[in-house]
């Protein structure tokens, strides 16, 4: 795996040094490292001085860093600039990826607050989160009392209607000033960088509302008698402070969904330790931080444990479970000089590795960077209504200028009240509260048809994509198949039935705890076969395993094995050939020097699989297969399914330059997957679909996840994805027709030849009348078949 330009910097000891731990120089009591932080001792090796004070360190390492920037670790942290980016966070907007700066603030382009590029294990909610959820129901109490005010205040006459207003101004003024502060905010900005956008919109409808109800409820008598209603000139506050509580709602669901986006990389981060237990040349053993760990460290791991770093046996023997990094489901027997992957688990012995890679450089902190750069370099759907937006904005802005000063000057008197009312209306019907909801009423909708039907959405963006793929990468092991070894034949020679080969090897496997033996073991009990106690249990490294059953002296495993026992395998070398072929793992028994048999492990595909397949193909979506698995064992699923490329042996970068390459063709590409291996292809792809009975991290590096691992889902996602796709374009349709009917109206051109005008209260209606139209053609996607 190759390391990554933009990764943040790391030293041997896994830690970020871009700021300082306060180091004190050398004194008498405790010393500490000035570069990391470590307990060192005066005697150390490592030491350097520094305006005639000596400092000690932990390794050379630490020494060269030191050596080369003293100033940087000899000044207290006290002294320290308090720089939200001391520690060389990135902050990037999550629809424009290609703004990068060093502190917090909002983007330029489309008002979205910025986010880490990468999340830390420890991150807090989002602080902008908390701020809406406060705004949201601290003000919602008033939104909905100016609400039933404006709606039966008059009817049942409960104060004259002037005082009315006024009331209404008191309650609706927190709502609009303190509630929606962030939007005017970001319509402020949106000006000022000259990028119109759905912020300037609802700045500008809100506000146009707002300010022209406080003219009427401040200065009455400047409005003409004809828009006086119930004793009093109309005033919306209620439409002002409903649309910000509702934006502030839209913006809680948002900015919740977008927090799931740095859920994969946190989950990675944790599978690491937190610790490692270290060998010191005098052969004490200690438990120090992962941190703590360098290049060439001697470290225990025992039973239960999972693998800290990097590395290679140098003693011992143990099965270890690489599934997390791998996506493999067998343990693989682990001896001196093998390499071991950091935060895989070792199942059963204990052995010492020699640390190779620690920090930045390990395999799991590669994958973590792949994911991050993965989710990174794609823009999320830009909504069909921001693509317009711009134009939009620019162009009702203008129509309300036009109409302010057209009635200004050429209208009958008071011609400027004229043009103001009909310019404010103009806004006020323009108001994007239908447009802002075409996109996420039909989004929600589907979701939850899609949940009902066992299949999850992260976001919108992939219900858009799912409906254009034609290029589907599909991982092997617990996708197409179940993910688990199951027992599939057993054949007997010498004498032997498969019955009798079974029931010794399942006798002489209980003592076992690798997988492929509890398959054994549960395969025999399952045919009810009596099953003897094993005696001179003794476990071969990584080629089997030895012992005695009933007085007769057996052997289990592979041909190397047989070949250290002297035993023959010709006459069963066939067999075992063709259920290799067929993608088994193939086992010989010996029994007292004599071949008995073999024993043939597989990973059985899943049911639905062949059905899933068959219907993709249908739709005309290309099938690729792409496992860690051997090329002999991915041939046979390959064949067995149908599948007519397949690549075999890949990595997880091998599966991220797959889905890079089909889509630098100009395909759009789904990966589905399970494993830690398949996150940063997942994150990659156009969508990435993952099986729920996966891994955490798959889930969450995916935008689709199908809840019970049926691949059938697919297709009924994508028939979801292609009625949600059309009924958002009917709600764009409704938005805009009302705004193209909404905004002549608005602006008077029918008032030479009909005398019409539409008031602001008629133009509120109206835009009430749109939003419930968006609404109820979303929820007609409940009852769509799929």
């Amino acid at each position: 795996m190759g390391t990554h330009p933009s990764a943040p910097t790391h030293d041997e000891h896994g830690g970020h040094h871009g700021h300082t731990h306060g180091a004190l120089p050398a004194t008498a009591g405790e010393l500490k490292d000035p570069v990391c932080g470590m307990s060192v001792s005066a005697d150390s090796r490592f030491h350097a001085e520094y305006e005639g004070r000596p400092y000690f360190f932990c390794s050379e390492s630490c020494q060269k860093k030191f050596q080369t920037d003293p100033l940087k670790y000899v000044r207290s942290s006290a002294e320290q600039p308090v720089d939200p980016a001391a520690d060389g966070t990135i902050y990037t907007c999550p629809m424009h990826p290609e703004i990068r700066q060093d502190h917090p603030g909002n983007c330029p382009i489309c008002g979205m607050t910025l986010e880490p590029l990468m999340p830390g294990l420890d991150e807090e909610e989002n602080p902008e989160l908390v701020d809406f959820r406060h705004r949201f129901w601290w003000t919602l109490p008033l939104t909905l009392v100016v609400l039933v005010l404006a709606m039966f205040g008059h009817r049942l006459g409960w104060m004259e209607a002037p005082v009315q207003s006024w009331v209404e101004l008191v309650i609706s003024t927190p709502v609009v000033l303190w509630a929606g502060w962030p939007f005017f905010h970001r319509c402020v900005q949106s000006v000022v960088n000259r990028s119109p956008n759905m912020w300037t919109l609802i700045g500008l409808g809100t506000g146009a509302a707002y300010v022209y109800s406080v003219v009427a409820t401040v200065a009455p008598g400047v409005f003409p008698e004809a828009f006086a209603a119930h004793g009093r000139i109309g005033v919306y506050f209620e439409a002002a402070a409903v649309i910000i509580s509702l934006t502030l709602l839209g913006q809680l669901l948002e900015l919740k969904a977008r927090s799931q986006t740095s859920a994969a990389i946190k989950s990675l981060l944790g599978l690491a330790p937190k610790t490692a237990r270290r060998i010191g040349p005098d052969g004490a053993e200690e438990d120090v931080p992962l941190t703590h760990v360098h290049v060439g460290d001697i470290l225990r791991v025992r039973p239960g444990e999972k693998v800290p770093v990097d590395g290679v046996v140098t003693e011992g023997s143990s099965s270890v479970d690489e599934s997390m990094i791998t996506g493999e489901p067998i343990p693989v027997t682990k001896r001196a000089g093998d390499r071991v992957i950091g935060a895989t688990m070792n199942t059963s012995g204990s052995f010492v590795i020699k640390s190779e890679k620690v920090g930045s450089q390990t395999v799991l902190s590669q994958i973590v960077q792949m994911v991050a750069q993965a989710q990174r370099s794609k823009a999320p759907m830009q909504r069909m209504a921001d693509k317009v937006a711009g134009v939009f904005v620019l162009a009702v802005i203008g129509i309300a200028l036009l109409t302010f000063f057209a009635w200004g000057l050429f209208g009958p008197e008071p011609s400027w009240v004229f043009g103001l009312i009909n310019a404010v209306a103009v806004l006020i019907i323009a108001c994007p509260c239908a447009l802002g909801l075409a996109t996420p009423m039909s989004i929600m909708v589907a979701s939850g048809k899609g949940a009902s039907n066992g299949v999850l959405f992260r976001d919108a963006a992939a219900i858009e994509n799912l409906r254009k793929v034609d290029t589907l990468i599909i991982d092997k092991t617990g996708t197409l198949t179940e993910g688990r070894p199951a027992f599939e034949r057993g054949m007997g020679t010498n004498g032997f039935t498969e019955d009798e080969v079974l029931r010794l090897a399942a006798s002489l496997d209980q003592g076992s705890e690798h997988p492929l033996a509890t398959t054994i073991v549960e395969a025999a009990r399952q045919r009810n076969l009596a099953l003897e106690k094993a005696e001179n249990f003794e476990s071969g490294t990584g080629i089997g395993v030895r012992g005695v059953v009933g007085g007769r002296k057996l052997a289990l495993g592979n041909r190397a094995l047989m070949e250290a026992e002297g035993i023959a395998t010709a006459s069963l070398a066939g067999d075992g050939d063709v259920l290799r072929a067929q993608g088994a793992s193939v086992m010989y028994l010996a029994v007292d020097g004599t071949l008995a048999g073999i024993l043939a492990v597989s990973d059985p595909v899943k049911a639905t699989t062949p059905d899933a397949l068959a219907r993709l193909r249908e739709e005309g979506i290309r099938v690729v297969m792409a496992t860690g698995d051997g090329v002999v064992t991915a041939k046979a699923v390959a064949a067995k399914l149908g599948i007519d490329e397949f690549h075999g042996e890949v990595k997880p970068a091998d599966k991220l330059a797959l889905v890079s390459k089909f889509q630098q063709e100009g395909r759009v590409v789904a990966m589905a997957g399970d494993g830690i291996n398949d996150a940063p292809a997942l994150a990659k792809a156009d969508v990435g679909i993952a099986m729920g009975t996966g891994t955490d991290v798959a889930m969450n590096s995916a935008q689709v996840t199908l809840v019970k691992g049926d691949l059938r889902g697919i297709a009924r996602a994508r028939e979801l994805s292609k009625a949600t796709i059309w009924n958002m374009k009917q709600n764009l349709g409704f938005a805009f027709v009302y705004n193209a009917l909404g905004v002549p109206l608005a602006a008077g051109v029918l008032y030479a030849s009909t005398g019409w005008l539409l008031s602001p209260m008629i133009a509120a209606l109206a835009m009430s009348l749109s939003s419930a139209s968006v609404v109820s053609n979303a929820l007609r996607l409940r009852k769509a078949k799929i």
